[in-house]
């Protein structure tokens, strides 16, 4: 029942917006939220080190990123602390065994009002960029790089700030 779902449709990039009434903010493109360069876990960091370095920074969750580029998904301090004390993950296991494997990406180019109907059933999306890379051989391929880490906060903050009513 997916397909008769115009935001589902709207968020998997099968259906431009049809919304009439949309808000001063909607066409607006992802990049100018101006997020911050996110925080990055490569796979072999352990829970209790990824828990140390979320709270050191200041973070709530942190991509975890092979260091082949491949975005394995997201890291939270409140999942890694549940799974820990829950026993289902020891401090020492590697952070892929308390990740959220799920997740939604969105591009720099994409628009705040499809950032918003991917919020309105996630707490956060992974933005992406494409950028072409080439090999020894000359052959090329698209690598996805992490931009940031967008969340409804940072959206209601945008708004809120450039509020043109």
């Amino acid at each position: 029942s997916k397909f008769v779902n115009d935001k589902w449709m709207i968020k998997n990039g099968f259906l431009n917006d049809i919304q009439e009434h949309k808000p001063w903010w909607w066409n607006i493109k992802v990049q100018k939220l101006n997020l911050l360069a996110p925080l990055i876990l490569l796979p072999e960091v352990s829970c209790q080190k990824a828990i140390e370095i979320l709270q050191e920074k200041g973070y709530d969750q942190a991509p975890v990123v092979a260091e082949s580029g491949l975005i394995l998904g997201m890291v939270t301090l409140s999942n890694t602390l549940t799974s820990v004390l829950a026993g289902n993950a020891e401090f020492t296991d590697p952070v892929t065994k308390v990740i959220y494997d799920q997740f939604s990406k969105i591009g720099l180019e994409d628009s705040l009002g499809k950032l918003s109907c991917i919020l309105e059933n996630d707490h956060f999306a992974i933005v992406v960029h494409e950028q072409m890379q080439f090999d020894g051989n000359g052959s090329s391929f698209m690598k996805q790089m992490v931009f940031g880490v967008v969340t409804a906060m940072d959206l209601l903050t945008f708004v809120s700030r450039n509020d043109k009513k």
